[in-house]
């Protein structure tokens, strides 16, 4: 693997990015930093992590546009993570939509995919993912946790990194084989409260239950509310409560 090392920076996401624009560089190409001081989640949100303890690392993936869809590579990803992370531990791990993995029902790890296009035929995909591993302390983030307080021991990032890659890159290369359809399956398994009734809050702050049935191709979620519809939903109309 051709890694790249930081101490600190603000963004691997943006490191990398700038990276690319520069200079051909090799799929694959990986960014990891001890400490990432400007680290972005999903709508925005700052992705906090206590310096030297977690995994914070970007990873390039180049793709013919044809080759694969945009959703699913948001699917593989967070599949990639969680079978990596099953190498080490036995914990139950679920995927919360879009791509949130989850741990005994805490949020331990999030990803954050941004894609460009190169000409016509080519998409530039940066796969940021920040994995809570050896820290021991989430006072103001109590939705969250980490490896180490769950499983009670400490991992080695090194290794967890190395498997969570090696996953990525053979899915990526499994999916011209298996088609999409496999690891959609895989994910809609391990999807969390699929079929369970949850809370949810829109736009307006507006709180209402529904059963999630699924998510789409594109990325959007269904939901069954209470009086038997079914809406869909884009990632930025709302957000599933814990």
């Amino acid at each position: 693997m051709n890694i790249i090392k930081l101490n600190a920076i603000d963004s691997t996401n943006a490191f990398l990015k700038n990276l690319a624009n520069t200079k051909p560089i090799e799929n694959f190409t990986i960014v990891v930093a001890e400490q990432q001081t400007n680290g972005k989640g999903q709508r925005g949100a700052e992705w906090l992590s206590e310096s030297g303890k977690n995994l914070t690392f970007s990873v390039l993936c180049g793709f013919k546009w044809n080759e694969i869809s945009l959703f699913t590579v948001n699917v593989i990803v967070a599949l990639s993570i969680v079978k990596g992370l099953k190498k080490f531990t036995d914990l139950n791990f679920k995927i919360k939509w879009p791509n949130d993995i989850l741990a005994e029902n805490k949020k331990i790890a999030g990803v954050l995919i941004e894609n460009s296009f190169k000409g016509q035929h080519e998409i530039q995909t940066i796969v940021g993912i920040g994995i809570n591993v050896n820290q021991g302390n989430f006072d103001l983030l109590p939705q969250a946790s980490s490896l180490f307080l769950l499983a009670n021991k400490d991992f080695d990032k090194d290794a967890l990194l190395a498997e969570i890659v090696n996953e990525l890159k053979s899915n990526l290369e499994a999916v011209k084989l298996l088609g999409e359809d496999f690891f959609w399956n895989e994910y809609h398994e391990i999807l969390y409260k699929k079929g369970i009734v949850s809370t949810f809050e829109d736009l307006q702050s507006k709180r209402f239950v529904g059963k999630i049935l699924d998510v789409t191709r594109d990325g959007k979620l269904r939901v069954v509310l209470d009086n038997e519809i079914v809406a869909v939903y884009d990632l930025k109309e709302i957000k599933m409560l814990y």
